[in-house]
């Protein structure tokens, strides 16, 4: 049995399906077993959504990965990261479902979730396919904070599985002390990524608006994927991202799934992801 595990959490909606169809491609590439978590408020509410997980299992049966149901009495702001935790879970792929949804899991309902975890998650739109190769290119936007070194060693993880495509985006700057700290942060991943043998390109974007151009860039490459870091607990000091950063990305308009990391107290991170 495979020591690698995801969890889908569910809520019998059709973009939580997505989001177990995205698992369930990476599973079969890393040789991993999903938890498909259901969270209820009420033990009553338990034999039915047992019925409905196995259902769902039965439809995927094909797909000859093995996946578990598990139901959680709780809230899914607390019960989603916890479980992760308790069962070692290397990736979470959820659904979200824009302005309403499964006890409101749209931008920032999604993103408090995020932050209750420290595993990092797959965010899937409604329709957002996955191919059968994964993901091919991914987009990774790389501003000043150290913290964003960290996902590179999730996303060249992920890469070298797939035999993906990673596109640095970077934004422009004018003053010489952020230029200087902006070209240290693309050294790193240039090298990074080299040492990988993982090819890797770079663009540079207007830092007004950063957010959209890294959206723009990534329907022009057809990605499909853009990692971010989480942000979202310290935010304290000036950046390209701006504080509705991560909730604009994992509810972006071209529906492209986001890989969402929250930093960890390492100088540049360990991949917490395939190890």
């Amino acid at each position: 049995m495979s020591g690698k595990s995801f969890i889908v959490p569910h809520d019998f909606s059709e973009v939580a399906n997505n989001a177990l169809s995205h698992a369930i491609t990476t599973a079969k590439v890393v040789d991993a077993k999903i938890y498909l978590l259901h969270v209820v408020s009420r033990s009553k509410d338990i034999k039915d959504a047992e019925q409905k997980l196995n259902e769902i299992i039965e439809l995927n049966k094909e797909h000859q990965i093995q996946i578990v149901p598990k139901i959680r009495i709780g809230n899914i702001f607390e019960d989603i990261g916890d479980f992760a935790v308790e069962h070692h879970a290397e990736l979470i792929f959820m659904g979200t479902h824009g302005a309403s949804g499964w006890q409101h899991i749209a931008g920032s309902y999604a993103l408090k979730v995020i932050t209750n975890s420290s595993v990092p998650f797959i965010i899937v739109q409604k329709e957002t396919e996955i191919g059968k190769n994964g993901y091919d290119d991914i987009v990774v936007p790389l501003d000043l904070h150290r913290e964003t070194k960290q996902k590179l060693t999730i996303v060249a993880s992920m890469a070298t599985y797939f035999k993906s495509r990673v596109h640095v985006v970077t934004p422009i700057e004018t003053d010489e002390f952020l230029k200087n700290k902006v070209n240290v942060n693309i050294t790193f991943a240039k090298r990074f990524f080299e040492e990988r043998d993982i090819e890797m390109t770079l663009t540079v974007a207007p830092s007004n608006g950063f957010d959209k151009e890294v959206v723009k860039i990534a329907v022009e490459k057809d990605a499909d994927l853009i990692s971010i870091m989480n942000l979202n607990k310290n935010n304290l000091f000036g950046s390209t991202f701006s504080s509705n950063y991560e909730q604009y990305m994992i509810t972006n308009d071209a529906r492209i799934p986001v890989l969402v990391v929250n930093p960890m107290e390492t100088p540049y991170g360990r991949s917490v992801l395939f190890q």
